[in-house]
């Protein structure tokens, strides 16, 4: 057997192409796997589950529908995602997962996160991390009107992509020392992320260790997930 992994499909009304490779994603390959790993970001941004759009329910069915089948199906908070609550959990069927979190996979430990905990060079977001991520913020930001809300969320959207254009992308990237400290704490394991969208597969040597690393794709052009089995990793395109 085998399990997958995806992260960051951002999903939203706006683009209706991927959100049906997602569904059609779940009916096939995703059907066939021992279980289902999404590392994040699955939505483009949640205000709160008290959010009864239509579009949200449509993907809360398509998993409810899927975990309904009994394939485990796992869930991490990303950086857009993390006010999904238990309200969107119990009706979706997910198991939510912490940050990080150490697993054997098929044999091997392995080691999942979303990502932008790796990121330390972005020293402005890991300080708004901090902040949104703090329980008494949120409790406070979900008691506003649902309305607001959105209208804040939009706004960061836009200080976020404006942002973006004055840091080095390299900023924007994990930093080597993050995850020597990761691989290290957790006892060099093979490490699996997303939250950069620079799909690709590293190696690091870490105390004389040799561990591989695993950044997920995506989704904004297409799909694409991670095939983990017994024997290793092989990252697949959808399309």
């Amino acid at each position: 057997m085998h399990s997958i992994f995806i992260s960051d499909l951002h999903l939203c009304p706006a683009r209706p192409a991927i959100n049906e490779i997602f569904f059609e994603f779940l009916k096939g390959p995703a059907a066939q796997a021992a279980a289902l790993y999404i590392l994040g970001d699955l939505f483009e941004y949640w205000a709160g589950d008290d959010d009864d759009d239509p579009f949200n329910a449509s993907v809360i069915a398509k998993l409810r529908a899927y975990a309904d089948r009994g394939i485990p199906l796992y869930l991490m908070y990303g950086n857009r995602d993390f006010l999904i609550g238990e309200r969107f959990i119990a009706a979706s069927g997910a198991i939510l997962l912490p940050d990080p979190i150490l697993t054997d996979l098929h044999g091997t430990p392995t080691l999942l996160m979303h990502g932008d905990t790796l990121c330390t060079d972005d020293v402005d977001y890991q300080k708004f991390r901090t902040q949104v991520r703090n329980p008494i913020f949120q409790q406070a930001f979900l008691a506003r009107p649902l309305a607001a809300r959105k209208q804040e969320i939009a706004k960061l959207r836009t200080q976020s992509e404006v942002s973006k254009t004055t840091k080095a992308e390299v900023i924007m990237d994990v930093t080597a020392a993050a995850v020597e400290v990761a691989l290290r704490t957790h006892g060099y394991p093979r490490l699996i992320h997303g939250h950069t969208h620079r799909p690709a597969r590293h190696g690091h040597v870490i105390d004389g260790h040799h561990c591989e690393r695993w950044v997920l794709a995506d989704w904004y052009q297409h799909g694409s997930y991670l095939r983990c089995d017994a024997v290793g990793c092989e990252s697949v395109d959808l399309n």
